[in-house]
Parts: C-alpha cells; sequence; structure tokens
C-alpha cells in the first residue's frame, strides 16, 4: 500500500492481527526482509512494515533534507495517524533501530514497547559526528561514482558484515538481490540525510524512555555489543539478549531465535499489560 506524506510517496505492507507492530529495516535492505517472521509474529501482532526513504519501493527524491533522522520520523507520526494508530510496539535493525530510537525520544506517547537490534543513539561528540559525515560523504560519492553494483561489493565486505559469509548461498543470494533492488540515488541520499554522523546523538534522552526496551545484539558484533551494554546502563525499563555465534544481522543470522526471542518479548509486554489493566480495574 501506498502513502504520500510531505509529497514523498512511501510503501507499507501490513499483515496479522493484534496489536500494531511497526518494522523498520536497516542501510540497503527493505519490507520484504521481514515477510519469514511471519509464522513468529502474525497470531498477536498487526505487522507495519515500512520502506524506509531511499529504499525498496518507496520514493528517493533529491532533497537531503526529506532523509533526516527526525523528518523520518515525524513522517512515522504522520503515517500512523493517517491508519488511525495511536499506540504502537517499534522493532529497528541498524539504521532502522536509529530511526525507531528516534521516533521514541520523539513521540515516547506513541511508543508502547521498543525492540532495538543492532541500534545505537548515535555519536556522542560533534567531532565523531564531523569525522562521520566526512566517510558517509565519501561513501555516497562513491556509489554514484562507481554504481551500485561494485558498492554492494564493497558494502558486503566491510568487516560488519563478515559472519554473513558463513551463510548458505541461497540466503547471501536473496540478500544481496534485495540490496540490489535500491537505487543509487536514494542510498546515496540515505547516507548523507540519515547516515550516523547526520543525526543528532540521544544518549541523554535515553534515561527518560520508560517504555520496555530490548536491546539484541550478536556477540561476534563487538562493537555493538558494547554499545549496548552501555545504553543498558542508562535506559529505566531494559533488557538485553546478547546471541551467540551471530553478527551485526541477528535476523538474518539466526531467524528462528531472533523470532522466538521478539514474540516473547512482546508477549511478556502483553501480559505485564494485562495484569496492570485488572489492577485498574
Amino acid at each position: 500500500m501506498k502513502y504520500v506524506i510531505n509529497g514523498v510517496r512511501y510503501h507499507v505492507d501490513t499483515w496479522g492481527t493484534g496489536f500494531p507492530l511497526l518494522l523498520l529495516h536497516g542501510f540497503t535492505g527493505n519490507s520484504e526482509g521481514w515477510k519469514e517472521f511471519s509464522p513468529f509474529w502474525k497470531d498477536h501482532s498487526k505487522i507495519i512494515a515500512l520502506d524506509i526513504i531511499g529504499h525498496g519501493d518507496s520514493e528517493s527524491p533529491p532533497d537531503i533534507g526529506h532523509y533526516q533522522i527526525e523528518e523520518s520520523a515525524a513522517v512515522i507520526n504522520s503515517l500512523l495517524e493517517k491508519m488511525g494508530i495511536g499506540k504502537i510496539d517499534v522493532l529497528g535493525y541498524s539504521m532502522g533501530g536509529r530511526l525507531a530510537l528516534t521516533f521514541a525520544v520523539k513521540y515516547p506517547e506513541k511508543v508502547r514497547m521498543l525492540i532495538l537490534e543492532s541500534a545505537s543513539p548515535g555519536l556522542r561528540t560533534e567531532k565523531e559526528r564531523h569525522d562521520r559525515r566526512i566517510q558517509d560523504t565519501k561513501l555516497s560519492k562513491r556509489i554514484r561514482q562507481e554504481g551500485i553494483n561494485n558498492f554492494i561489493d564493497y558494502w558486503e565486505d566491510i568487516p560488519l558484515f563478515q559472519s554473513q559469509k558463513s551463510l548458505p548461498e541461497k540466503i547471501r543470494t536473496r540478500i544481496r538481490s534485495q540490496r540490489l533492488a535500491n537505487s543509487i540515488d536514494g542510498l546515496a541520499n540515505s547516507l548523507n540525510g540519515m547516515g550516523t554522523g547526520a543525526q543528532p546523538s540521544f544518549w541523554d534522552e535515553l534515561v527518560q524512555l520508560e517504555m520496555p526496551v530490548l536491546l539484541i545484539t550478536g556477540e561476534l558484533d563487538q562493537k555493538f555489543c558494547r554499545i549496548a551494554e552501555e545504553m543498558a546502563k542508562i535506559l529505566p525499563n531494559v533488557q538485553w539478549k546478547s546471541i551467540e555465534d551471530a553478527g551485526h544481522a541477528i535476523h538474518v543470522e539466526k531467524p528462528e531465535l531472533f523470532g522466538t526471542i521478539v514474540s516473547g518479548f512482546l508477549s511478556q509486554t502483553e501480559e505485564i499489560n494485562t495484569k496492570a489493566a485488572k489492577i485498574e480495574e
């Protein structure tokens, strides 16, 4: 289904029944990557899988302002209003995790619970953000100069995704096809507009998030394990799961375990909310 918000067309897939669950993919991904989790979540959640701007079947406008992470969080708020949804569970992976966290910071009253897979609240200092913006600008130029096939070759070879090289050929081919389905403009503009260097730091806002939060990291991804450890010290209502023998994309490398953990967390939250409602009665 298509929604036009601020003049940009967004693609959204929905399925399942229950409390709404918004799914936000990572950089170079799209909403298709979540469909294998339908058996785990469809009976307790109404899935809303969004193609983030510049990805999948959503548009890739030339104006970088549309890609800024706070603008994208505002788009999600508008999307939920159009869909008549007042409150939602949110799950985001990597770039989608940063967007999920941004939405929770900006619209905490709209988030019942939050699941962050290999995500961060951004970089702490302006110096770190400046250096990262320089890196992302170089990378966006590389996409435009060398084309998407060469960029995906490079992207699949970075240390963050080394553990995916041991996945079966069928799975690696499927992931590559999803990555290649994106556009040069969409990926380049996403790096410049929604990259880690372009977004604000939300470290100081973590302490204000009162909703239940689940952090999921792969133990082979030491960088994001360290980030999750720091986040877990600040977030007031948090669980942290570190998954053995998994890297950055746990949902790709350990899909059954990932689906089960998320389903268990959602069911647990449902049970807690039911008990709270009975107490109020």
